[in-house]
């Protein structure tokens, strides 16, 4: 099963492998995560006859609030060092006691399934950053997963770690999809195989595997941890950081494809585009 919003109309649907089911008109994420996980469960048990199958967009709310974990996986430290001026910045986050969060991006900045992500024109190394994401509940119970592209660029973020938001958080940096896994159907979240695919001219430019089971921190230690001193009245989305990064001698190049797939949640495919070309509209004021 999967939670998927509709991109034709303001409209979520419950898929399974028997089709798609509408849920009730006025049916939002933030409302569905606005308590605990019961509430989520109860809220998606309400899809009721099947509907012609809908286009993916990414599955949140315009208001729903997407923050992001650092350093959380060896191969992400290592990168981190690599790439920076401060290198014992990341060497000291990894095996911190306080883990590494910020905000990624509001709802309607998010990109979806077969939408573009961007590539800032003021950066010289690009990458993605593919990840599980954990959908939390007003309560901080882990309610569901999706799969995360958090774009970002290693030239800025390694000139100078104050640079992260720059590095993080522009037009097409961040992606989710293709629809939310309810959490009671991942048995264990930490044996899942991650695989991104970037395919240039028809091409495979890079690919690689990793598996969620190197995590170095808890995916609870996390949200636990987001939830310290702040509230999520409608719910958060937390991605839980990196283990697959390219090299230094790889860059992202408008018309790239990234391919994103973690066993169990889903498959995410995006287009690489300057950011500049990017558009997306709030919601209405």
């Amino acid at each position: 099963m999967h939670l998927i919003r509709s991109a034709q109309s303001p409209q979520w649907v419950v898929r399974t492998e028997d089709g798609d089911r509408a849920l009730p008109a006025g049916f939002s994420l933030g409302d569905a995560l606005s308590a605990d996980l019961g509430h989520f469960r109860d809220q998606l048990a309400r899809a009721g006859g099947s509907v012609a199958a809908v286009t993916p967009a990414a599955p949140v709310d315009p208001d729903t609030e997407v923050w992001a974990a650092g350093v959380t996986y060896r191969r992400s430290r290592e990168a981190r060092v690599e790439e920076s001026t401060e290198p014992d910045i990341y060497q000291r986050v990894y095996d911190a006691e306080r883990p590494e969060l910020f905000f990624k991006s509001i709802g309607w900045r998010v990109r979806g399934h077969d939408e573009t992500i961007g590539i800032r024109e003021d950066s010289t190394w690009d990458v993605p950053e593919p990840e599980l994401a954990v959908i939390l509940t007003a309560s901080g119970e882990v309610a569901g997963y999706t799969v995360c592209d958090d774009v970002s660029s290693r030239s800025i973020e390694g000139d100078n770690p104050l640079y992260l938001p720059q590095a993080k958080m522009y037009a097409g940096a961040t992606a989710l999809g293709p629809g939310i896994r309810p959490a009671w159907e991942v048995p264990d979240p930490y044996d899942l195989t991650m695989t991104v695919t970037i395919t240039r001219d028809g091409e495979t430019a890079w690919t690689e595997t990793a598996s969620t089971g190197q995590l170095h921190r808890r995916i609870d230690e996390l949200a636990a941890c987001l939830f310290t001193a702040e509230r999520y009245p409608r719910g958060a989305v937390l991605s839980t950081g990196t283990c697959l990064v390219p090299g230094s001698d790889f860059t992202l190049r408008p018309g790239d494809r990234v391919e994103i797939a973690i066993d169990g949640v889903g498959t995410l495919a995006n287009e690489v585009r300057p950011a500049k070309e990017i558009s997306s509209q709030p919601p209405p004021r």
